[in-house]
């Protein structure tokens, strides 16, 4: 097979990873527990849909490495797993194979959901929604099951591969937490509802466990929610939190008092004096653990994270792992305006209080001890890979009430609109706001709203050179539409700049540059849905810009055939520019192409062009 085609190949490959593999992947991870027998089939589905289509996809382009490379969580995260595979060499193991693979997949956990967030940002909130939503059906499914059967000192633990109450916790708080921020940041009355009744659900399942760590991990959820937030409704959060404890307390005392202190006290003193025996290096990854705290039985483990880091790798160990808490937990804070930073970074608050009384292993096969820290870290790494390569939106992000929303209008010049009123404003001082409204809450437009679209297109565009108009804000309105503030670039459109050219081979020669350019957004994988001479501009500098960029994707590759092809098409629904660039100059639009295509690419299209009128191809 000639090198161009293994290239090729290769392409197809990662971006079959990245768009669709992957978030296969992600939602599978998070929501599979609920409905599997057991853990088994659980980790051959993460393997096989997510880790090893990972590993794949970076062998295929390992220059996407250097991206995640530099990034300070995973580079904590090797620094940990690092030291913990070499205690190897003092730890009493027997299983060497087995222990090297997991702090691999777990790896593989930070790289895929990086790149997920690279080259596909927008499945994100619908993957967590998915997850969610299963999670909320499994319990729908379970708790009425359990509570017509309850008997005093029952514990839910649930169906599918769940076995253990405290465990099954994680997962229910896991995903209360999600409902509860979703319910924060939502501006819709009617979505409000739905997600409150969500957390409602979760919230009675995490207590049907009878576990009191997810009380107190919910604790410092709120605190830390509070602190990211500073408004109205984190204040009423705050002060509604120590009355839901009271209720608990007076409604199911036993949930806080029966069991007392469960040993833990005894377990985390043995814990400590172990690790006392130790301290630097630790006694070794996956080195056993033995308490006997009088309780007829040896526990396994500390029954707390940060003594369990301890205790196998000792302080130079758990320097890397607490500075992976610290620095995750600075993303969160720092970048607070931003709603999945938010979300990813109160999950993490939650796996940390959780950690606090649960958990020892430090580094396992996916299970729940996933849910507490390595999936919200793998977030918080992915999101801060994708901020800093623009992948998300970092315009500035205003509210506007009704009347600051009248007053802009007031004040403004219409300059398109259609039969349900204005689409695009001049405002005041020169600037352009085109608006973006309402999509219903089921569809992908409310999902991925197309002004975010409108701004991430533009980002990313810009990062490779290509002139866009500059963003100023983006404006959320009361109803639930958006809009999209921007200084219009300096130019004209190119079909005014062809109906301008005094001659033929002036026209010539712009339709060449024209499909230069064409040629150098398909190599960078631009899927411009809406090209055509109206939305590219000639600018004053002699520069092309593009205009209308909501209705656009980038792929993680250069366009494949077929997406050329189709993207042609577009451009001949238009008669006039259907003469000037497939009939009257058509050889200079595939010369300039080819200057900036691959060669079998140029050739492919050549005979596409050349097709007679009317044939499908």
């Amino acid at each position: 097979m000639p090198p161009i085609s293994l290239n090729s190949t290769g392409n197809r490959f990662f971006d079959l990873v990245c768009l669709w593999v992957l978030p296969a992947g992600l939602l599978v991870l998070l929501s599979a527990l609920f409905f599997l027998p057991d853990r088994s089939p659980y980790h051959k589905l993460y393997y096989g849909l997510f880790s090893i289509p990972t590993l794949l996809a970076v062998c295929a382009r390992p220059r996407a490495l250097l991206v995640l490379l530099r990034e300070p969580l995973v580079i904590l995260f090797m620094l940990f797993a690092g030291f913990a595979l070499l205690s190897l060499l003092w730890s009493p193991t027997t299983s060497l194979s087995d222990l090297i693979k997991r702090p691999l997949h777990t790896l593989m956990l930070f790289m895929g959901v990086a790149l997920l967030l690279l080259y596909r940002p927008e499945t994100l909130k619908p993957i967590l929604l998915g997850a969610a939503t299963l999670a909320l059906l499994a319990v729908l499914r379970d708790l009425p099951a359990f509570a017509s059967g309850y008997t005093p000192g029952a514990r839910f633990i649930g169906a599918g591969a769940l076995d253990n109450p405290l465990l099954s916790s994680h997962l229910y708080g896991f995903f209360c937490v999600y409902w509860l921020c979703m319910a924060l940041d939502c501006k819709r009355l009617s979505l409000i509802a739905v997600y409150l009744a969500g957390f409602a659900v979760m919230l009675a399942a995490v207590l049907a466990t009878g576990s009191r760590t997810p009380l107190l991990a919910l604790v410092l959820v709120v605190n830390w929610i509070a602190l990211l937030r500073l408004d109205r409704r984190s204040i009423a959060l705050v002060a509604a939190a120590p009355v839901a404890l009271a209720l608990i307390y007076l409604c199911a005392p036993h949930l806080i008092t029966d069991r007392g202190t469960s040993s833990r006290l005894d377990i985390w003193q043995l814990a400590w004096d172990r690790f006392l025996d130790h301290p630097v290096f630790g006694h070794g990854y996956d080195a056993p653990m033995g308490f006997d705290v009088g309780l007829g039985y040896v526990l396994t483990e500390p029954h707390n994270f940060a003594l369990g880091v301890l205790h196998s790798v000792g302080i130079i160990g758990f320097l890397p792992w607490i500075g992976m808490l610290g620095c995750a937990l600075y993303y969160g804070w720092k970048h607070r305006t931003c709603a999945a930073f938010r979300l990813a970074s109160t999950l993490l608050m939650f796996g940390i209080g959780a950690g606090l009384t649960e958990g020892g292993g430090i580094l396992s096969r996916p299970k729940e001890h996933w849910f507490l820290l390595w999936i919200p870290l793998a977030l918080l790494a992915g999101l801060h890979i994708a901020r800093r390569s623009g992948r998300l939106v970092l315009a500035a992000q205003v509210r506007l009430n009704p009347a600051q929303a009248q007053q802009l209008a007031n004040a403004a010049r219409v300059i398109e609109e259609d039969g349900l009123g204005p689409k695009v404003l001049q405002l005041h001082d020169g600037s352009f706001l085109k608006l973006f409204r309402r999509r219903p809450w089921y569809t992908w437009g409310s999902l991925y709203p197309y002004a975010q679209r409108f701004v991430l297109n533009g980002q990313q565009l810009a990062l490779l050179g290509i002139a866009t108009p500059p963003v100023l804000r983006l404006i959320s309105y009361a109803d639930g539409s958006q809009g999209v503030q921007y200084t219009p670039l300096p130019g004209r459109t190119l079909r005014q700049a062809l109906e301008g050219c005094s001659s033929t081979a002036e026209r010539q020669a712009l339709v060449r540059r024209l499909g230069h350019f064409i040629a150098a957004l398909h190599e960078h994988g631009v899927y411009f849905r809406s090209l055509h001479l109206g939305n590219v501009l000639l600018l004053d500098t002699g520069d092309f810009g593009l205009i209308d960029l909501a209705d656009m994707r980038m792929r993680p590759s250069a366009l494949p055939g077929n997406l050329r092809r189709r993207n042609l098409r577009h451009m001949q629904r238009y008669p006039q520019d259907r003469h000037w660039l497939f009939e009257e100059n058509v050889e200079a639009l595939l010369e300039g192409y080819a200057h900036g295509a691959d060669k079998a690419m140029s050739q492919a299209l050549r005979a596409y062009v050349s097709l007679p009128a009317g044939t499908v191809h």
